[in-house]
């Protein structure tokens, strides 16, 4: 904590503005509890910026030889880049101390309040300009599949549909990368614009995207807040084939990247969309390729397993989690459980499976002809609308008489 400002910094208002102030020293807590279900307690603390500070920790005792350490930070001062630092200075001062040494870090080069400072006097006018022109007229809401309407305000309780896919399949999506001069990301942004469109969200679809936003590598050994949203305005119209739609993604994303500076929140200050407490202003879909490596934590003496505690909160009404590596592609649909049933979210993750292995078989095919229904949907389809009826081959009068005859009064 004393090599990290943000962990020594609490936040107050002064004159309607939100102030940092790092504190020179902080007394540091452990407290050590032999309750389990201390953990989920722990991870779903609510902090007061104003007088706490952003990290807590909390050692609990599952048996003499097994304990589980929990570590939160609230994201005002972390995100996910910051865990590796953390977890490597966190480990290089616990293997100092058994020895009975003090932890010899190098001195950082810098602290987030550094970079604080550099964003506030950067200039970024052209930025801004481009985020304004290119989210013009882009609609409130994209419609989605979901089960209730909106309510006034977003509930923020989450659910989340895991799925895989085969080792085959990011080999034949990595293939598709390198023959169009594309990402693997962009590659799954075009599936995940398709599978909403041809659901129903229309032909001009916002997705955020989470960036790291450590530009210079003096940030990379830093614990702090500077992940940034992006939002990239996807063109589906004119039917274009998928290969098509992926050199219009490759387009959209650069231009996203180059101009990642600008804070979301400013971003959304200059375009001005309408707000609502019932979602996100300018996308309500996130995507994500996870390309962060779980922290290492080294405790000499100690077999250690990293698990992460994530809360129960929907911050959108879809995010789109993806993972791939030699293995195959692992993914999770995460969703609000206010407007989305459980089996509505399946049927979501089912479809972009869908239109993956479709695109990745033939990427010349329109978008329009992908064939989203499968083999078992398309026999209830046909069962759901079979209308024949056996009927007698008598006559209408014929059928009259016999009626009156069956019930005469």
């Amino acid at each position: 904590m004393d090599r990290h400002e943000p962990l020594r910094t609490i936040f107050h208002e002064k004159d309607g503005q939100a102030r940092q102030h790092i504190l020179d020293t902080v007394a540091v807590e452990l407290p050590v509890t032999d309750t389990e279900a201390r953990v989920a307690e722990v991870c779903g603390y609510a902090f007061d910026l104003a007088t706490e500070l952003p990290f807590r920790a909390e050692l609990v005792r599952l048996d003499d030889d097994e304990h589980v350490l929990v570590l939160v930070l609230h994201h005002i001062v972390s995100d996910g880049w910051s865990m590796l630092p953390l977890a490597r200075d966190m480990s290089s001062a616990y293997t100092a101390r058994l020895a009975g040494e003090r932890p010899r870090w190098e001195t950082l080069s810098a602290q987030y309040a550094d970079y604080a400072l550099w964003q506030r006097e950067h200039p970024l006018d052209e930025q801004l300009a481009h985020w304004k022109s290119t989210l013009d007229g882009l609609p409130e809401r994209i419609e989605l599949p979901i089960d209730r309407p909106y309510p006034a305000e977003a509930s923020y309780d989450s659910g989340a549909v895991r799925f895989t896919w085969e080792p085959e399949v990011r080999e034949s999506l990595v293939a598709l990368a390198r023959e169009t001069g594309v990402s693997v990301f962009m590659v799954l942004h075009a599936a995940v614009a398709v599978t909403l469109s041809r659901m129903g969200a229309g032909e001009d679809i916002a997705l955020g995207t989470p960036t790291a936003g450590r530009t210079d590598e003096a940030l990379d050994d830093l614990v702090g807040f500077f992940v940034n949203t992006l939002v990239l305005r996807t063109d589906l119209s004119g039917n274009p084939s998928f290969v098509e739609l992926v050199r219009r993604v490759r387009e959209t994303d650069l231009a996203a990247y180059a101009n990642q500076d600008v804070p979301f929140e400013q971003v959304v200050d200059e375009v001005r969309p309408v707000r609502s407490l019932a979602h996100n202003p300018l996308f309500q879909v996130m995507i994500a390729l996870q390309d962060i490596a779980s922290p290492d934590i080294a405790l000499p003496g100690l077999d250690v397993e990293v698990v992460s505690g994530q809360p129960d909160a929907a911050k959108f009404d879809l995010s789109f989690i993806l993972a791939e590596d030699e293995t195959g592609v692992t993914g999770s649909v995460e969703y609000r459980t206010d407007v989305f049933d459980h089996a509505t979210v399946e049927d979501i993750a089912a479809r972009l499976g869908t239109v993956i292995k479709a695109v990745l078989a033939d990427p010349s095919m329109k978008i329009a002809d992908l064939d989203l229904i499968d083999a078992a949907e398309r026999q209830q389809l046909a069962e759901w609308n079979s209308t024949r009826v056996d009927f007698p081959g008598a006559t209408l009068p014929e059928l009259f008489e016999a009626q009156a005859a069956a019930t005469p009064d």
